[in-house]
């Protein structure tokens, strides 16, 4: 009888040693981005698809400001009276509040020049069209352009999940990550979702963060409303991750060990 409890307890402790053996980490391959990038010892080009042909589309803003040496033409071509200052760059609230929504018909209405269609443009071409308009009535002036829409939302095996605001004209899958304190340890870097709105619905593209092919895919940039999900590998699924209850399987090795060491006297 002895014998059998003492092949019980042992095989028990076996199996709880092959647990915390295989569990407790996670093999450096699946953690390792651009993989084939770093076994390499020489520079290697790669052509990145910059973002600048993101198309403005319905209900999108625009902040627009028109600069000029003219203080009175300032007045009448920008939404706030005074001059321009860092206040109107201040907070998320003043730039929304300061810039032009997108109508359902594709135009916004500018100050003098009126509508002006914008749909399908890009954050360029709106600029030129706008410099062209407001020439018509003005010399010597500047126009700057900027989405004000461009947030991204995180989600699944990141640190910090959450919806974050760009304040810059791009913004790469890799600094989109960094936003989120980086991936956890069981996220699954071979197959991230990137969801992008389109006409009509969204498309989901699938991203192997592991692959040095990333450097050149034409989704290594983000566009406004992106919304990025990093799936958590097999053994977070099995419920092998932070949450485990780890102090309960020490608690049972201990017991074991002290079982078998009772059986054996």
């Amino acid at each position: 009888m002895k014998n059998l409890l003492t092949l019980v307890a042992k095989s028990a402790l076996v199996c709880l040693s092959f647990t915390v053996l295989f569990s407790s980490c996670v093999p450096q391959k699946k953690i390792k981005y651009l993989q084939k990038l770093q076994e390499k010892d020489t520079t290697v080009f790669h052509t990145n698809r910059h973002n600048s042909d993101y198309r403005i589309q319905v209900r999108d803003n625009l902040y627009i400001r028109v600069f000029a040496l003219d203080e009175k033409a300032f007045f009448f071509f920008n939404k706030q009276s005074g001059t321009s200052s860092y206040n109107d760059f201040a907070n998320d609230a003043s730039i929304y509040l300061n810039s032009y929504s997108v109508g359902d018909d594709g135009n916004i209405d500018f100050p003098i020049v009126g509508k002006v269609f914008v749909k399908n443009l890009t954050v360029d071409q709106i600029k030129a069209i706008l410099q062209e308009k407001i020439g018509e009535y003005l010399k010597e002036t500047t126009v700057v352009v900027k989405t004000v829409n461009f947030r991204i939302t995180l989600v699944g095996e990141v640190t910090r999940p959450g919806a974050f605001t760009i304040y810059k004209d791009d913004l790469n899958i890799f600094e989109a990550i960094s936003l989120g304190g980086d991936m956890t340890e069981f996220a699954n870097r071979n197959r991230v979702a990137l969801i992008r709105q389109v006409n009509g619905g969204s498309q989901v593209h699938y991203l192997d963060l592991t692959s040095e092919k990333i450097l050149s895919s034409a989704f290594y940039y983000l566009q406004p409303n992106d919304i990025v999900y990093v799936s958590p590998l097999g053994y977070k699924r099995w419920g092998l991750g932070s949450t485990f209850p780890w102090a309960i399987v020490l608690s049972s090795v201990t017991t074991t060990l002290l079982l078998i060491n009772y059986i054996k006297k």
